[in-house]
């Protein structure tokens, strides 16, 4: 593998799974080439990027002869080979506790916030279904409580110190935070993704406005 060769992220900025990927990127001062993809930009029903990617989603990475598709597998590829020790913990109760985070943001988290957000933000307001938006805002807000009550107990998702279960996870927050709901005060969660967010690997990630 070389390690001269850029890495290239194929994804538009608007994805909350490329964001994931780029502030990582960041995160560890590494150079890589962004293509935009998917939405409005196309290219992801293109057969040279199918073969790349048969998922046909973004964000998709080439790193030399490594090809990745899943934006968490992607975080911790790229946090394994260039962090480990730091931002992919060594221990095995720790990193596992970073796996597990990571896991709860795609499988639980997200599916809980998705259709608010497409609603509020991809849907013409006179297409809205407000039923939708409703379930979607009382599935999420007790997550965001269970946070709140992790996050008392310890500074970082996994443990002390920042790693890559956070970057998923505050990707997430940052979406829901910027829906147009009353947002309720949650002094350990609200204390955490201020941290995060005002970390350099984080510009042009968490301060982005929705689309």
């Amino acid at each position: 593998m070389s390690t001269d060769t850029p890495l290239r992220i194929w994804g538009r900025m608007s994805s909350i799974n490329v964001r994931k990927v780029v502030w990582t990127v960041q995160e560890l001062g590494l150079s890589a080439q962004r293509t935009d993809a998917g939405g409005h930009f196309g290219l992801v029903t293109e057969p040279e990027y199918r073969g790349k990617n048969p998922n046909g989603m973004v964000p998709l990475l080439e790193d030399g002869e490594v090809t990745l598709w899943e934006s968490n597998v992607i975080v911790r590829y790229l946090c394994a080979r260039h962090a480990a020790g730091t931002l992919y913990p060594e221990p095995l109760a720790q990193r596992f506790a970073a796996e597990m985070w990571m896991d709860w943001q795609q499988t639980t988290l997200n599916p809980a916030g998705r259709d608010a957000f497409v609603q509020l933000i991809r849907t013409p307001a006179e297409q809205r279904v407000d039923a939708a938006i409703a379930r979607s805002f009382n599935e999420t807000e007790p997550l965001l409580d269970l946070l709140d009550a992790e996050l008392a107990r310890r500074p970082f998702l996994a443990g002390d110190s920042f790693t890559m279960a956070d970057i998923p996870v505050a990707c997430e927050v940052h979406r829901w935070n910027g829906l147009p709901f009353d947002r309720t005060p949650r002094p350990h969660l609200d204390r955490w993704y201020q941290a995060v967010a005002e970390r350099p690997g984080a510009v042009g990630v968490l301060d982005q406005p929705l689309s």
